[in-house]
């Protein structure tokens, strides 16, 4: 049975197992595409790194104009007037060129180590990605069993509204052959309007429950959803043979941690390697004129072409590369503090997931005995109730207490899911609930 609104509107809502709401949302999710759009952006970064090393072609050209012509003095000597200076003109009025240039670099060790650097960055994306997959599958998961548990307890509610409903017409009737009192029949419909009213607030819970589902999956909030009774199916926990080693190294987060101090020692290693020479090639070819009328000229292009090799040693730069390199070491032993605080942090998380899946699944055999026991002290008060051997107020109390059972049932079962969710968290092992 579920909420009245929601039986109309799932007519048009397929009913959605957790595993296909998981699967919608990774597809679906803002936070997981743009965790895909960093990823692709990895990629491009690492192509832009390599290009770093392969040729660089460049094609240039220009036109000068000097509507004054420099003047240069030379010794009079150089035309029959010694002790004298001779001004004179050197060029056209135009000058143009036009240049092909082509650069390789043949070493550079920071260029190595940036490429290196470049392929780690796409893990850490990857990582990054799988990070958000997780979080959204725990959500998706959380909201969905949430809203399972407002399902039964729409379904406790209105099994006892049933009850008192048809109770009140028996009162109602007995009133009016004065076989019982009026406060009677005002009792009866003191209860029937509390349950209504809670069921009244179960409504708007149920709905901003499916909202919040629907914002964790992607899904447009004008589109109906409607969840599947589900359950996890967990390996025999027992806590003797679980390793906590083991699910901190197999949590993306440590993954995660471990590939940022790789980055960091690359970018120690990146530092340290522009201490190192860098070694490239050119040649240039290329064709320029001077002449005094641009396209109107008997004056040819003259050619040109050089080839060469040129280095640079770097020899001092005021401390600033020792500063880089200090400042990442001290960011690789944040790193190690983050590790170490995840270490603990994920201990607490794996022993507490067990200790409450124990406790959870010893709640709900209790909690089952006391339903059935609550139920039977219903039964047994209504037919005494029936032959008029049990007062009125000793049913309603019977009918109370047998849905508090039921609702103290439906909250352990509800904590019972998340503590299987928090253990799956703990083990890194939340994508098990897309398969």
């Amino acid at each position: 049975m579920t909420p009245s609104f929601a039986q109309d509107q799932s007519q048009t809502a397929k009913p959605m197992t957790l595993q296909e709401a998981v699967t919608y949302a990774l597809e679906h999710n803002e936070d997981v595409k743009k965790a895909s759009y960093d990823e692709q952006i990895a990629q491009q970064v690492i192509r832009e790194t390599k290009s770093n090393g392969l040729p660089q072609l460049n094609a240039t050209g220009g036109v000068d104009y000097f509507p004054a012509i420099p003047t240069q003095i030379l010794p009079g000597a150089i035309v029959g007037k010694p002790g004298t200076d001779v001004p004179v003109k050197f060029g056209k009025d135009y000058n143009a060129k036009a240049n092909l240039q082509l650069t390789q670099l043949l070493f550079s060790k920071s260029y190595f180590v940036g490429l290196q650097a470049a392929k780690s960055s796409q893990d850490l994306y990857r990582l990054r990605k799988e990070m958000t997959q997780e979080e959204v599958i725990y959500n998706v998961s959380s909201s969905y069993f949430q809203i399972l548990q407002t399902k039964e307890q729409f379904e406790n509610i209105n099994a006892n509204l049933a009850r008192l409903v048809q109770l009140e017409k028996i009162l109602q009737l007995q009133y009016e052959n004065d076989l019982v009192k009026k406060v009677d029949v005002n009792r009866i419909k003191v209860n029937r309007t509390n349950l209504e009213n809670q069921k009244q607030t179960l409504t708007t819970l149920f709905e901003q429950q499916k909202n919040y589902l629907k914002f964790f999956m992607g899904m447009p909030l004008d589109q109906e959803v409607e969840v599947q009774n589900t359950s996890l199916a967990l390996e025999n926990v027992d806590p003797a043979t679980i390793s906590v080693n083991e699910a901190i190294t197999q949590k993306t987060q440590y993954q995660l941690l471990q590939k940022q101090k790789q980055l960091t020692d690359y970018k120690i290693q990146n530092t340290r390697a522009g201490y190192y020479p860098t070694l490239s090639a050119y040649g240039q070819y290329g064709y320029q004129t001077q002449r005094d009328e641009l396209f109107n000229s008997d004056i040819p292009w003259f050619k040109s072409a050089v080839v060469g090799l040129q280095v640079n040693v770097p020899i001092f730069d005021g401390f600033r590369k020792n500063a880089q390199v200090k400042q990442a070491q001290l960011e690789i032993r944040k790193i190690d503090s983050d590790i170490a605080k995840y270490n603990t942090n994920t201990a607490v998380q794996l022993t507490n997931a067990v200790s409450q899946l124990q406790n959870s699944q010893s709640s709900i055999a209790a909690q089952e005995k006391n339903v059935a026991l609550a139920q039977e002290v219903y039964d047994t008060t209504n037919s005494l109730y029936k032959e008029g051997l049990a007062p009125l107020t000793d049913l309603l109390n019977g009918e109370v207490s047998l849905r508090e059972a039921k609702t103290s049932l439906n909250n352990e079962i509800l904590k019972y899911q998340l503590a299987q969710l928090n253990y799956l968290q703990a083990k890194g092992e939340l994508t098990s609930l897309t398969k």
